[in-house]
């Protein structure tokens, strides 16, 4: 039993732990910090191994989670920097940066995590539905207000005048 369960384990990560690290990596854009996100994503499948029913979904929905975290820490940091200096180098991003990870970030978790693994993930709507939850119609329905969403953002910060 033991060894049927190791070796499950073992399939599953050498199939899918490629893919989530590279996922992570385009999220964080930094190896280190998307191998250890990737890792402790399969930690934590793995002490909950036989109540989880969708082990991709669920590494997935977690290293999503863990991204956010990380990017919650990030912005504390960025905040803790600016507070102690006061120096025009280390000024935060812009509200307007165009960047789409910021911008994707800033999304409420409810638009956030259907774009994360319906775009970033390459998850179909139907996946993405049983992840969340959600109906299909949900999901394509929040996919458009966040596509909607950032839109405004990205235009907003290409041309000020709007």
């Amino acid at each position: 039993m033991k060894r049927s369960r190791d070796r499950e384990a073992s399939e599953l990560f050498a199939a899918l732990y490629p893919r989530l690290a590279g996922w992570c990596r385009r999220l964080v854009d930094d190896d280190g910090t998307a191998h250890e996100i990737a890792s402790e994503s399969f930690t934590r499948l793995w002490a909950r191994w036989t109540a989880v029913d969708e082990p991709r979904g669920f590494l997935y929905v977690t290293a999503a989670n863990l991204v956010r975290d990380h990017w919650r820490k990030l912005e504390r940091e960025r905040r803790a920097v600016r507070r102690a200096t006061t120096e025009a180098a280390v000024r935060p991003p812009q509200e307007d940066d165009p960047s789409v990870r910021l911008l994707v970030q800033s999304l409420p978790e409810r638009l956030r995590v259907p774009i994360l693994l319906h775009y970033y993930a390459d998850m179909p709507i139907r996946e993405v539905a049983v992840l969340t939850g959600r109906k299909e119609g949900t999901v394509k329905a929040d996919l458009h207000a966040a596509r909607e969403l950032l839109r405004v953002h990205l235009r907003r910060s290409l041309d000020p005048t709007r």
